[in-house]
């Protein structure tokens, strides 16, 4: 009697291994062009030579061998799942394993996967094993685990950390760059704008858009709020003063920054070196000046009550810190360089002096507490208008001798600051006009710093760049004709014409 049984279990096993092949091939597909199989109607309990029914098939329908044979293969499995437990057959476990197997990859398969710019492409995901994820951190594989993913991005826990701080994240709410994920206030530290001002996060405007000021040429970043606040500005290199940095008050309403502080002219006497420099730059160009025009450093007040006692040149910068003074005044001149005390300016000692004329020009006179390069800057521009008026150029409109005299200026700073491979070189000029052939008028050794020369360029910038018609339509008219005609052929120009050539 054990001879039947045994060859009735192998063919049980026979029929259980089809039915497992089918139920595989059935979850995971039908291959193109099979056609569709009906499964029959099966009722658990019922004795086995009546649970298989022959399914019904059409008159024109030719049999089918191999569909009958897997129907009574399924139908045979599921009466062996009706019987009682001790008398099912347990030979079929490793069966049962791959059953589930494939049921469970079944439903792990999602048609619908998002789109990724980072994930693996379509030919590198087939080449790699069902189931295969990388970490976007260390990029070692994520086996089995728990794991992290955002827009099919994974990670393990532990590697799931801000790249910013290094610190894990545990929020809810994170802001991923790229692959690399960030704490939302690490990233709002690394990306918004802060203003140089108040220290603070520019805030966004009513559309949600982050609005800010920028200064053209410092990239300062602050916010719209500060340009009605009354911060102060430094009145030479124009940087608003930040909230942790106090800059020294001039006493008469304008403020100075240290780096500017570093290099200011405070005297007249301390002025005088720089001023006789310039006047050999001019003579260096074939433009020297017979009579001497004295020079004083004077204040703020000083300056603007000398400016209403000038009956000629009645156009001016919005903010003047230099005039060619004509007419013959008493003008309070600073003596001594005053002592720095605190934020403040300290013992500054004036001396009123009578000036008197002796030929066209009286005084040139500059605002005191300007950097060397800016001082040096506005002497250059000041004393063109001497040599002007000394060499009898006679009622010059505001756009004609305003541009000159800025040209003057520009070509000085530009003697300054750059390389003399680098620096202007007009054409038909003068004999040795030429600013590339005249040594610069600084008086340092070893040249001038980085930062001094960073705000010669600046100086430079406000030149080239301004928008008023007379010192800036007026520059860039005279600078465009000394560059094609020269500065000898256009001054003759002008002295012949009252305007520049075309």
């Amino acid at each position: 009697m054990a001879y039947p049984s045994r060859s009735c279990d192998r063919c049980s096993n026979e029929r259980r291994s089809s039915f497992m092949k089918w139920l595989c091939t059935f979850l995971k597909g039908q291959k193109p062009g099979e056609p569709n199989r009906r499964r029959p109607r099966v009722t658990a309990g019922e004795e086995e030579d009546t649970l298989w029914q022959p399914p019904v098939r059409p008159k024109n329908d030719p049999p089918r061998h191999d569909n009958e044979e897997l129907d009574r293969a399924i139908a045979e499995s599921l009466a062996e799942d009706a019987k009682p437990p001790k008398e099912r057959n347990h030979k079929g476990d490793s069966n049962d394993e791959d059953l589930a197997r494939a049921i469970q990859d079944s439903l792990n398969m999602n048609p619908y996967t998002p789109y990724n710019p980072y994930a693996p492409s379509q030919a590198q995901a087939q080449a790699q094993p069902r189931g295969h994820r990388v970490c976007g951190r260390c990029k070692h594989e994520i086996g089995h685990g728990h794991y992290l993913s955002c827009m099919g991005i994974y990670w393990h826990p532990q590697c799931f950390r801000c790249c910013s701080c290094g610190h894990p994240i545990r929020e809810t709410e994170f802001t991923l760059l790229g692959t690399d994920p960030y704490h939302k206030l690490c990233y709002k530290e690394l990306h918004h704008p802060k203003c140089d001002v108040c220290l603070q996060f520019i805030p966004t405007n009513r559309s949600g858009l982050i609005e800010y000021r920028a200064h053209p040429f410092w990239g300062q970043k602050y916010c719209p709020l500060h340009e009605q606040d009354r911060t102060p500005r430094c009145c030479s290199c124009e940087k608003m003063e930040p909230r942790n940095t106090k800059y020294m008050s001039l006493g008469d309403g304008r403020s100075l920054c240290m780096e500017c502080l570093g290099s200011a002219v405070m005297d007249t006497g301390e002025c005088q070196p720089l001023y006789h420099s310039i006047r050999d730059y001019y003579e260096g160009m074939n433009m020297k000046l017979d009579q001497q025009i004295p020079m004083l450093l004077v204040e703020r007040q000083a300056l603007n009550e000398a400016m209403e006692g000038e009956s000629k040149g009645p156009h001016h910068m919005p903010e003047t810190r230099g005039l060619c003074l004509s007419e013959e005044q008493t003008v309070t001149s600073i003596l001594r360089r005053p002592r720095i005390g605190g934020n403040r300016l300290l013992d500054m000692r004036t001396q009123p002096q009578k000036l008197t004329r002796r030929c066209e020009v009286t005084a040139i006179l500059v605002l005191y507490g300007l950097p060397r390069l800016l001082t040096g800057s506005i002497l250059a521009h000041e004393l063109m208008h001497g040599w002007l008026r000394l060499k009898g150029y006679r009622n010059l409109n505001a756009e004609v001798e305003e541009g000159i005299c800025q040209v003057m200026s520009y070509l000085w700073l530009e003697s300054e600051i750059l390389p003399a491979s680098s620096r202007h070189a007009p054409s038909s000029s003068y004999a040795s006009s030429s600013s590339s052939s005249y040594p610069p008028t600084s008086s340092k050794k070893g040249g001038i710093s980085h930062t001094e020369k960073k705000l010669g360029e600046f100086f430079m910038h406000q030149i080239a760049n301004d928008t008023s018609t007379a010192y800036g339509d007026g520059f860039r008219t005279a600078y465009a004709a000394v560059n094609k005609y020269g500065l000898r052929q256009t001054l003759n120009h002008i002295r012949l014409t009252g305007g520049f050539p075309v």
